[in-house]
C-alpha cells in the first residue's frame, strides 16, 4: 500500500497536523483535494482551507468514513472521547495513525472498542520546517505495506525510524522532548555571546547556525560527536577550555538525566491518572 491515490484525513489540525499536511502537499504525495482535516477551532480550518486548499469540515465521524487514512493528531487528554466518538466509522478498511504522546495502541484498541489497523508514531516539532524526526511503532494485526505507508507519510517532514512500541516513551524523552533542550543549548549560547560582548541579533544567529552546522556535518557525514569534538579542540587552545567549562558543569550526566526523567514521565502519562 503507498499513499498515492489515497485520501487523507486529519482529526485534529494543530500545528503537527499542519506541518504533515504542508510535507504532503509539497513532495507531491497527496493532492490537498484528497486531504481532509477537522478541529473544534472553526477559525482554524478557515485558515488551513486557505493556506492549503484541503477540504475541512466539523464531523469527526463522517471524516472517517470518507477516507483511507486516518491521522489521530488530538491531544492525549481528550483522545479516549474522540476514540469513542468514531467508533462506529472505524472498520479494518481504514489505517489509523496516533501521533499521540504517551497513548498506547492497546488503550486506543480499548477506546475503540474494536480491532483496527492501527500504527503508533512519535514525531517531533521540527517537522514545522520539513527537518522532523519521527518514530514510527511496529504493530500486531497490520496488513503488508501498513508500515511502509506510515514512512511514506513521515519521510514527507524529516527522517524516519521504525522500532518496538515499548521504546516509544524514549523515543518521546530524546528526540520528542529534544528541541526543548537544544532551544536551551541555542539561548545558552547566545547568552554567553551577549555577555562577552555580542548584540543578541548577532549572537543568536551565531549560536543557531552553528548548532544547525554541527549537527548537519554529524549526520551528512557519519562522523563521531567525538571526532568533531577533536577537530575543532586544538592542544592548549580556546575550544578545549570550553569544554573543560562544560565538563566543570556536568553537561554529559545533566543532559542523560534530562532524557531519562523525560522518558519516565512519558510513561507516567501513559498510565493516565491513578
Amino acid at each position: 500500500m503507498t499513499i498515492k491515490g489515497k485520501k487523507v484525513g486529519f482529526v485534529g489540525a494543530g500545528n503537527m497536523g499542519e506541518a504533515l499536511i504542508k510535507g504532503l502537499t509539497e513532495a507531491h504525495l497527496v493532492p490537498a483535494e484528497a486531504i481532509h482535516a477537522t478541529d473544534v477551532r472553526l477559525e482554524r480550518l478557515r485558515e488551513l482551507d486557505r493556506l492549503y486548499g484541503i477540504q475541512v469540515a466539523s464531523d469527526n465521524v463522517a471524516l472517517v468514513r470518507h477516507v483511507d487514512v486516518v491521522i489521530l493528531a488530538v491531544k492525549p487528554q481528550i483522545m479516549d472521547a474522540v476514540l469513542r466518538e468514531i467508533a462506529p466509522a472505524v472498520t479494518r478498511k481504514k489505517l489509523l495513525i496516533s501521533i499521540a504522546a504517551g497513548v498506547s495502541t492497546a488503550t486506543i484498541r480499548a477506546a475503540l472498542g474494536k480491532d483496527a489497523r492501527l500504527i503508533r508514531v512519535m514525531p517531533n516539532t521540527p517537522a514545522l520546517v520539513l527537518e522532523g524526526v519521527t518514530a514510527i511503532a511496529k504493530g500486531e494485526g497490520l496488513e503488508p505495506g501498513d508500515l511502509d505507508t506510515a514512512g511514506e507519510i513521515f519521510s514527507a517532514v524529516g527522517r524516519v525510524v521504525t522500532l518496538g512500541e515499548e521504546l516509544m516513551d524514549a523515543v518521546t524523552g530524546l528526540s520528542g522532548s529534544g528541541p526543548a533542550y537544544v532551544a536551551v543549548v541555542v539561548e545558552s549560547l547566545a547568552d554567553g555571546g551577549v555577555r562577552m560582548g555580542l548584540d543578541r541579533l548577532t549572537a543568536m544567529t551565531l549560536a543557531t547556525q552553528t548548532v544547525l552546522g554541527a549537527a548537519k556535518l554529524l549526520l551528512e557525514t557519519g562522523m563521531h560527536p567525538g571526532a568533531l569534538k577533536d577537530m575543532v579542540s586544538s592542544p592548549g587552545g580556546t575550544s578545549i577550555a570550553g569544554i573543560a567549562a562544560l565538563e566543570e558543569g556536568g553537561i554529559r550526566t545533566t543532559f542523560i538525566k534530562a532524557v531519562e526523567r523525560a522518558t519516565l514521565r512519558s510513561r507516567e502519562l501513559g498510565r493516565g491518572p491513578a
